[in-house]
């Protein structure tokens, strides 16, 4: 089995050439350093489904009584209150609090850096 090919610096440094004050090579970038004026817009993660009991409860009532509403009135009463619950806590929390995995989404990292933009260029 053959040794992996490491460029001609990377060997000169580890054998110590360069210990003598000498300096390493500097890495120079490709590009600049400097973010970018937006980000690509990811599918932000779905939320979990909410209320999924109350709804199989309410169609299962409806299967048992010909999709009849008045005998399931109180299962569909109930799926109802759980929707405007669960409506009422996702407008009730905050737009700018982060993910569960603790990043921004797309749109929120667009609109900060379209309110601090790089600057590119002095005057």
């Amino acid at each position: 089995m053959a040794a992996p090919a490491y460029p001609g610096w990377v060997t000169r440094w580890v054998s110590g050439q360069w210990r003598n004050k000498k300096r390493p090579p500097t890495l120079r970038p490709p590009r600049t350093l400097a973010l970018a004026d937006k980000v690509a817009n990811r599918r932000e993660q779905g939320t979990e489904a909410t209320c999924i009991t109350e709804m199989s409860v309410m169609m299962a009532c409806w299967k048992q009584n010909d999709f009849n509403d008045t005998p399931c009135a109180e299962e569909i009463r109930m799926f109802y209150d759980c929707v405007a619950k669960a409506e009422k806590e996702r407008k009730s929390q905050n737009e700018d609090t982060l993910s569960s995995r603790g990043n921004l989404p797309s749109s929120k990292v667009n609109k900060l850096l379209k309110r601090f933009p790089q600057i590119t260029h002095y005057v």
